[in-house]
């Protein structure tokens, strides 16, 4: 097994704390990513997952950093946060 590089450790005067990788912290900066973005356009996940094309169990597991989003989809959602409409139309909604 592979160890991690720990970028965040536990805090001592809280049990339930654990240390954090640095794999783990990427993962829940691109879960706040989606889900602000998403937030942002005022949608919930069904609306967004309807409107932008993704499955509404991905997007589920990315905001709530199940799995880690690929990079492609981290543009695509940088794209829908700056041009939603323009999105909406690429797509022939």
């Amino acid at each position: 097994m592979k160890t991690e590089p720990i970028i965040l450790d536990p805090d001592p005067s809280d049990a339930e704390d654990f240390e954090v990788s640095a794999r783990a912290m990427e993962r829940a900066l691109r879960a706040r990513l989606i889900r602000r973005t998403r937030e942002g356009l005022g949608l919930s996940q069904v609306e967004f997952a309807r409107r932008f094309k993704v499955p509404p169990g991905t997007l589920r597991d990315w905001e709530q950093a199940r799995a880690t989003p690929p990079d492609f989809a981290m543009a695509y959602v940088a794209v829908i946060a700056r041009h939603p409409d323009l999105v909406v139309a690429a797509l022939g909604e």
